[in-house]
């Protein structure tokens, strides 16, 4: 085992902090979605006029 063993209250901490610096995972099918949107919008604009 390792030189430094944590209790269970140390587990949680450790794993919160490093929870909290991961990166957001990045999720393509989402910014597709909002990418779509966008231009949906410009699109109506464009008809509109």
């Amino acid at each position: 085992m390792g030189k430094y063993q944590l209790d269970t209250k140390g587990q949680v901490a450790v794993a919160k902090y490093h929870e909290k610096l991961k990166p957001a995972k990045f999720d393509k099918k989402q910014q597709l979605e909002k990418i779509r949107a966008e231009y949906l919008k410009k699109k109506q604009k464009q008809t509109d006029k």
